[in-house]
């Protein structure tokens, strides 16, 4: 899968195949940048700070972030740095239209030691996964062998513990996801900051098979040629969350992102936007705020969760859990 994707980032423009939410609407951006200046005033104000996104995209979001924040909070921008996680020359070279003053990394070790608060939307869900099959009263691992999947005796030692499940369930689990939660905690505790985390997936760790491809809009077979299709799979929050907690620092959420769009004013702006435009604007946007809010689209199925000091005052529209 990382390799697959490595090469599908490389060579395709990904929001051909998928619309994210920044794509959606510039009020999700707005609304994320605002909420890291009211984060920025909670963590104390440091100066300087890194403003941090991991995956990118065309860099829509931090470029509507980064219009709000100038706007509304001109303290924090005079104190920030913009850095991006990103690995695709592809990708880079589209930012870099938006956020010509951005500074690019492959990884989060590059980053400078200080404070910084870090965005990550529908990142994680990109990151490889391992899939468990249960055999028995054992466990088998899936690989992909000549285009077809084949099943090995899986190391117990990575199997996760704690979910009921019966047999031909399958468990998934992400390592290099609870490697960056893990190495974002050890970078919180050192230095104030916070990350936030929007993607989709259960609320509850739970056995299923949620590997997905997209290639042309549509769904196609997790297995077809590396390369040719966008793999995704669900984000465990429940176990990045233990992630994080077991590294001595909170994870507040994971939440809905519907409560916390709405919490954080998506209607209220979208509402703004709306004056004096013409009918057909005004319907387009009030469907796009509906669209990333909505329990039926992508307002329950999309969570938020955050990373943060265990001494984090609560952080806007996420309750601590």
């Amino acid at each position: 899968m990382a390799r697959a994707n490595a090469i599908y980032y490389a060579t395709h423009d990904p929001f051909a195949d998928f619309t994210t939410s920044p794509e959606i609407s510039q009020v999700f951006g707005e609304i994320i940048g605002l909420w890291a200046a009211v984060t920025w005033g909670l963590l104390g104000s440091p100066n300087p700070i890194s403003l941090v996104e991991a995956g990118p995209g065309r860099g829509t979001l931090m470029a509507d972030a980064l219009r709000a924040i100038q706007r509304a909070a001109p303290g924090f921008a005079a104190a920030i740095s913009v850095h991006l996680i990103e690995t695709s020359p592809r990708l880079r070279a589209t930012q870099a239209l938006r956020i010509p003053d951005a500074t690019w990394h492959d990884d989060l070790a590059t980053i400078p030691n200080r404070p910084m608060i870090l965005v990550a939307n529908e990142f994680l869900d990109a990151l490889p996964i391992r899939q468990f099959v249960r055999r028995g009263s054992g466990w088998t691992e899936r690989f992909v062998a000549a285009g077809n999947w084949i099943e090995q005796p899986a190391d117990p030692a990575r199997v996760p513990g704690g979910r009921i499940t019966a047999e031909g369930d399958i468990v998934e689990v992400n390592e290099p996801a609870r490697d960056f939660v893990a190495a974002v905690a050890a970078r919180v505790q050192l230095h104030p900051g916070v990350a936030l985390f929007l993607d989709y997936g259960p609320e509850r760790s739970a056995a299923g098979d949620s590997l997905q491809a997209l290639a042309d809009k549509r769904p196609v077979n997790p297995l077809s040629p590396p390369g040719s299709a966008d793999l995704t799979a669900h984000v465990d929050f429940a176990d990045l969350a233990d992630t994080a907690r077991a590294r001595g620092v909170s994870a507040h959420g994971p939440w809905p992102q519907g409560p916390f769009l709405t919490a954080l004013g998506l209607f209220q702006r979208t509402d703004l936007l709306a004056r004096n435009r013409p009918p057909e604007q005004v319907a387009a946007l009030v469907e796009s705020a509906r669209r990333l809010a909505d329990p039926a689209a992508m307002g329950q199925l999309f969570k938020v969760m955050a990373v943060c000091p265990v001494a984090c005052p609560p952080l806007p529209g996420l309750p601590l859990i």
